[in-house]
């Protein structure tokens, strides 16, 4: 076997790379209550005034602001309660000169007010209040149409879909809502020294925990995944297992297999595929070897076997590359700048990303290094909510520097590459 030559590309190219493939996912339609977390596919629009009609916002008494007018702590006025309204209900009566309407929060004004009066701001009598101070016409008013009008957009296409969206949908009765299909992936864990989760240890052998990983991580998006098998590191073997799974998933996602050895038929099973490698190198530590594809209009990604390397990977790539095929408006990971709380003097020839815990307090953002962080360590990955992210060509960062963080646990994106 002949080695594959690598050039390796900065980190934000290759992220960049990824992104501008057409591949998209499918326009489907779920029930507003099976929405969540999926992308809008198209505009969701007003179709009626928010708020629908004149309102009060608070408890009080509904009044006409004119009758205020010269209201004052030595010339008190006052006003007749001729009926009492809650929220969802109307009022049939038409209110006169110093008469009010005792009205609920939510509730729609009577016809002829233009005002509403807390009741902290009276002194209540059986069936009077009195008032010290003039009210502007549609004080203490919430106006119909103030918050959206019918016809405004309300909601973009490319949008996630969170809580807050739900209750939108449902405001203006959205049953049934037109979404981008999230894309399924295919995880392959490649290597003749893997075991099984419940094998017992033997000589030179070790657990696959990448792929139970990357699962884990696909299901945090929502996705369903296929778990495929490849018993030996066998080309024949592997190109099946491989074209198997193209066949059932949108996404291919192998972790291991892409470093330069005699076991390793990545660039082999690419050539078979006749797919087109968009990079075989990134300048990044650690999972410099991390490898991009694209076959049959699908990704197809090599993840290092190393947990860390797999897992830097997995942020780096995958991710965005499943936001774009559901063409969301935001597909980068977030990114933020925190202190450094300790030192890390290690010489960084390649962009370099350190699990590392993140902690947000009213003084602002600190952040350090979640333990062992070598490209095969595992345990700092579960101990860890974000990435230090420290440039190439750097070394001796110190306790106190500001660096950037890379948020892996956020669930917000950006919608441009901070990187």
């Amino acid at each position: 076997m002949t080695f594959e030559k690598r050039s390796p590309i900065p980190v934000k190219e290759a992220i960049q790379r990824v992104v501008k493939q057409d591949i998209n996912s499918s326009k489907i339609s779920v029930p507003l209550n099976q929405s969540t977390g999926h992308i809008l596919a198209s505009d969701i629009v007003a179709t009626y005034d928010i708020p629908r009609f004149n309102k009060s916002p608070y408890d009080g008494f509904a009044i006409r602001s004119q009758d205020s007018i010269g209201a004052s702590g030595e010339n008190r006025v006052h006003f007749k309660v001729i009926d009492h309204i809650g929220a969802g209900s109307v009022s049939d009566k038409k209110v006169g000169e110093h008469e009010a309407v005792r009205i609920m929060t939510g509730a729609q004004l009577p016809e002829g007010t233009d005002a509403v009066v807390m009741f902290e701001q009276t002194v209540q009598q059986e069936d009077t209040f009195s008032i010290r101070k003039t009210f502007e016409q549609h004080e203490n008013v919430s106006l119909k149409g103030e918050e959206t009008q019918t016809g405004d957009l309300v909601l973009k296409a490319g949008q996630q879909i969170n809580p807050g969206a739900i209750a939108v949908l449902a405001t203006y009765g959205y049953t049934d809502i037109e979404v981008w299909k999230k894309p399924s992936i295919a995880v392959i864990a490649t290597g003749s020294e893997l075991l099984e989760v419940e094998d017992e240890l033997q000589p030179g052998k070790i657990r696959n925990s990448n792929g139970p990983m990357i699962k884990a991580l696909a299901e945090q998006f929502g996705l369903k995944v296929g778990t495929y098998q490849i018993q030996q590191d066998d080309l024949q073997s592997s190109i099946e297992v491989v074209k198997k799974a193209m066949n059932e998933h949108d996404i291919v996602i192998t972790t291991g297999g892409v470093s330069v050895g005699d076991f390793d038929y990545l660039p082999e099973i690419y050539q078979a595929l006749h797919a087109e490698v968009l990079f075989n190198k990134v300048a990044m530590r650690p999972g410099s070897v991390t490898t991009v594809a694209v076959a049959n209009n699908k990704y197809l990604f090599g993840l290092s076997g190393n947990p860390s390397a797999c897992f830097t990977g997995f942020e780096l790539f995958v991710k965005p590359a499943i936001n774009q095929m559901m063409n969301a408006n935001a597909v980068y990971p977030q990114i933020v700048k925190a202190t450094l709380m300790e030192d890390f003097t290690k010489a960084n020839p390649f962009t370099r990303f350190i699990r590392a815990k993140a902690t947000f307090t009213s003084a602002g953002a600190t952040v350090v290094p979640s333990g062992f962080n070598k490209s095969g360590a595992v345990v700092a990955i579960a101990h860890s909510n974000s990435m230090i992210m420290l440039p190439g060509g750097t070394r001796g960062f110190k306790k106190g520097h500001l660096v950037d963080v890379i948020l892996t646990e956020s669930s917000a994106y950006e919608e441009e590459l901070n990187i």
